[in-house]
């Protein structure tokens, strides 16, 4: 089984893509962001790297909202991506899929409005098809699976579970059990925590899982 590790201070990542949501605050994802060896921004998310010491390596997106000044500025790694049937940060990943970048963690994509922030979190359910991305918050860390998995963890962290499919359930390792059990709403698997230093999750059907801080 894969094993999902808990991201650490001073922890290097091969990409990281910067969404328009709000900028990391948290030392763990603020740590990330400055040690990202290659920085893709979608294009909104530029405006947040004015008071950091980080040049990003692209800036992908419709542009639409980029400012004059950022469109010369930055002229030589915009990739304008004007289809409309995606979001920026589905265009950021499928630019770095591009670049055969399979290893992806996004910061800042959630947080402002609601509806960004739900869509963007579902988004990790179809991203895994083509790539290992985790999405690191002020608060804790979603990933997408949907086979058996290994979950680094620590004792009493808050862990919760959403299921997009049908498909029954098995946890080792939360204080709460779930025994082949299928999931009909998001709220069913929330607010359970780990009692030790990993816990499993068997599922063959697309679940986010959440782990806190």
């Amino acid at each position: 089984m894969k094993t999902y590790n808990l991201p650490y201070i001073n922890q290097e990542v091969e990409t990281v893509i910067l969404a328009n949501g709000e900028f990391p605050s948290n030392s763990i994802p603020l740590s990330i962001f400055n040690k990202s060896k290659y920085l893709v921004c979608c294009d909104g998310a530029i405006n947040n790297l004015i008071n950091t010491d980080k040049q990003p390596n692209a800036i992908v997106g419709d542009c639409d909202s980029l400012s004059e000044e950022n469109l010369l500025k930055y002229a030589d790694i915009i990739y304008r991506i004007s289809e409309q049937e995606t979001n920026d940060l589905t265009k950021a990943v499928h630019f770095c899929l591009e670049q055969n970048r399979r290893k992806i963690t996004i910061l800042g994509a959630t947080g402002k409005r609601e509806d960004h922030t739900i869509a963007n979190v579902s988004l990790l359910c179809e991203y895994m098809m083509g790539a290992d991305v985790e999405m690191i918050t002020d608060h804790g860390i979603f990933v997408a699976i949907d086979k058996p998995s290994v979950f680094s963890s620590f004792p009493k962290e808050q862990v919760s579970l959403f299921c997009i499919d049908n498909s029954p359930v098995t946890s080792h390792g939360l204080m709460y059990p779930i025994t082949d059990h299928i999931l009909t709403n998001w709220w069913q698997a929330t607010l359970n925590e780990a009692t030790g230093d990993e816990f499993i999750i068997e599922t063959a059907g697309r679940t986010i899982v959440y782990r806190a801080f």
